[in-house]
């Protein structure tokens, strides 16, 4: 039989050997888990529906863009109270003109605001639709020269004035035809026939009227871009 102090010697060696080899166990397992590389969160494929695009704002000044070297439509449409708001500076003025009615026969009582109404794409009108027979002439509603004559798929034969002044512009639309004589830079006189209600451009064929417009000009003088006005302010007032 061993002695015990041998004993007690052999059993803390034994105990030591052990705590040695589960310390160096356990080093290796911590440097072998820090050394693998965890993969990343999976990205979701779709945005949670509680996430909202952004609202997109827009001017609230309505300007007349350029598509077609054509006056397009505004950027929102106005109601009536707007529109004699943002027309207010021009009324006075072009009122003084005593403007005449593009349509030959046409009385203002007659006239309905379609200024403000929707037309395809949600875009406002902003021009004064004047229902007539095909054929009635239309009228120049004051002097000034013929800035351009155009062929558009919407407007058909269309034909843009400016004033003596040259800080508006008349567009007159959907023309059947031009009379003789109208060309462009030619000097109109107030009343004159420049042309012939028709349904040419995108207007029904059963419902022959002319689309007119006015608008000033900015400090480029674009026969094709401007600030849109309400015509049937210029001969009637809004209301409610």
């Amino acid at each position: 039989m061993l002695p015990a102090a041998t004993l007690l010697r052999r059993t803390v060696l034994a105990v030591c050997l052990v705590l040695v080899l589960a310390g160096a166990w356990t080093l290796g397992r911590r440097m072998e888990t820090s050394t693998q590389v965890r993969s990343p969160r999976p990205i979701p494929s779709t945005i949670p529906s509680t996430i909202q695009s952004p609202v997109q704002f827009q001017s609230a000044a309505p300007v007349v863009s350029v598509a077609q070297n054509e006056p397009g439509p505004s950027s929102l449409p106005s109601l009536p109270s707007l529109a004699a708001a943002l027309n207010a500076p021009d009324l006075s003025p072009l009122r003084s003109r005593a403007l005449v009615l593009p349509v030959q026969g046409a009385t203002a009582a007659q006239l309905s605001d379609t200024y403000t109404q929707a037309r395809a794409g949600g875009a406002a009108h902003e021009a004064l639709d004047i229902m007539a027979p095909r054929g009635t002439p239309v009228l120049a509603v004051e002097e000034g020269r013929v800035a351009k004559l155009f062929l558009s798929k919407s407007g058909g034969i269309t034909l843009y004035q400016f004033d003596p002044d040259r800080h508006y512009a008349y567009y007159y639309a959907h023309l059947d035809s031009y009379a003789d004589g109208v060309a462009e830079g030619a000097n109109l006189r107030k009343g004159q026939v420049i042309g012939y209600v028709g349904s040419t451009g995108n207007a029904s064929p059963d419902a022959p009227h002319l689309h007119f417009a006015i608008f000033r000009l900015g400090p480029e003088r674009q026969w094709w871009r401007g600030t849109p006005l309400n015509p049937y302010l210029v001969w009637r007032d809004a209301r409610p």
